[in-house]
């Protein structure tokens, strides 16, 4: 299917225009494309105008790319007017699943096969949502994380029938644009971060529920501790650095047997050499052929730079 090049894509569709959808939309206006929004909800289209001059003072202090403007803003009437006019949609409706079904099959047939459309679906899979298409090769998740307009991380990934030229085109598409897309080869419930979150969130309702620990000492846990961190390297490789000189080998090596023991109530899978080598050849991956010093440095600068900048907002970081 010959998808218009990312660089030459001038205006893009918000189907949705609530917290996500509306973000969505202050990013595109940022990067200089022309939005087209549709949302048939009451007060849609002055929510959206709102939003947008709300937090114009914020594009502008992260930087307005060449065109950038809320006057790019416009609002189609319906789904086949908004349909006519773009050459992407990002969709941000309800995560009810026949309602998504519903409607893709109605975007679907309203949108020129070489559209590509994508959703922001938080949890549901692309492979159930694209069921009622026709041309669900060009169907994509685009997962971001809130607010769209500043957090760069997006997931992408296609459902069985989405063809992998459209996933390499969205991935591109996101990048284009001023987003982090994580390329995700296989479909999965809640896609990466938001398991991530989940798995954090439920341990912490354990702890509250068995009073074993307060809201604010586990929110203080992370804000002084591995958050901190985790904005730098994220997990694995943060771990990596606590090994020494042998990473991560030195770390599941040392502290493999502790995953048996009830730190959590999430189970830990087996440490088979399998899973043992995958994680250090991943590690030693994501170091991209910088030694342990290097990385330490990296590091505590990062760390101080981001202490300084929580300081500077008011937060309580000494």
């Amino acid at each position: 299917m010959p998808y218009i090049a990312p660089d030459k894509l001038t205006r893009v569709g918000i189907l949705g225009t609530g917290v996500i959808g509306g973000g969505w939309a202050l990013h595109f206006l940022r990067q200089g494309l022309e939005v087209v929004a549709h949302d048939p909800g009451p007060g849609s289209t002055e929510k959206l105008k709102r939003m947008v001059d709300q937090t114009w003072p914020t594009m502008e202090r992260m930087g307005l790319k060449q065109g950038a403007s809320p006057d790019n803003l416009v609002f189609a009437s319906s789904l086949s007017e908004l349909a006519a006019q773009v050459q992407v949609i990002q969709e941000s409706t309800t995560e009810e699943l026949s309602q998504k079904q519903a409607l893709f099959a109605d975007l679907d047939a309203a949108t020129d096969p070489e559209v590509i459309i994508c959703s922001s679906t938080s949890g549901l899979a692309m492979t159930d949502i694209q069921a009622k298409c026709t041309h669900p090769e060009r169907t994509v998740v685009g997962h971001p994380f809130n607010p769209p307009y500043i957090i760069p991380l997006v997931e992408v990934v296609g459902g069985t029938r989405t063809s992998s030229e459209s996933v390499d085109w969205a991935v591109g598409f996101y990048q284009k644009f001023g987003k982090k897309p994580i390329r995700m080869d296989k479909e999965l419930s809640g896609f990466i971060a938001n398991r991530l979150q989940e798995a954090l969130w439920r341990e912490a309702l354990h702890m509250v529920n068995a009073g074993e620990a307060t809201v604010q000492e586990i929110d203080d846990s992370i804000r002084f501790g591995p958050g901190l961190r985790w904005a730098i390297m994220g997990p694995c490789l943060t771990f990596h650095l606590a090994g020494g000189d042998d990473g991560m080998a030195h770390m599941l090596d040392h502290f493999g047997p502790s995953l048996l023991e009830p730190w959590t109530r999430l189970k830990a899978p087996e440490l088979t050499s399998q899973l043992r080598n995958r994680m250090v050849d991943g590690c030693i991956q994501s170091a991209q052929d910088n030694d342990m010093s290097n990385l330490v440095r990296q590091r505590d600068d990062c760390l101080i730079r981001i202490m300084h900048a929580l300081s500077e907002c008011g937060q309580d970081i000494k």
